[in-house]
């Protein structure tokens, strides 16, 4: 459970370096939850919660730097 802990702590490290990438176009995201299979999940808000172009930028963008600084994560998904 403690693993689990601390590497949540990461993960929410991770996004909180990502959220004013987000902010500077009106979009952001919540870090939900992450499962026993280390899949993380978060919700797209404000511009970034109805644009066309937001999976592309969960994939490309958020789920690429959460891997690349924890290579355990295997998925970023839309909650």
């Amino acid at each position: 459970m403690q693993e689990k802990a601390t590497l949540q702590d990461k993960v929410v490290e991770i996004l909180n370096q990502i959220r004013p990438y987000l902010q500077q176009d009106g979009g952001d995201l919540e870090f939900i939850e992450l499962t026993e299979d280390n899949v993380v999940k978060v919700r797209l808000t404000g511009a970034c919660g109805c644009c066309p172009h937001a999976i592309m930028t969960l994939k490309q963008g958020v789920e690429q730097a959460v891997r690349r600084a924890i290579p355990e994560i295997k998925s970023v998904e839309a909650a």
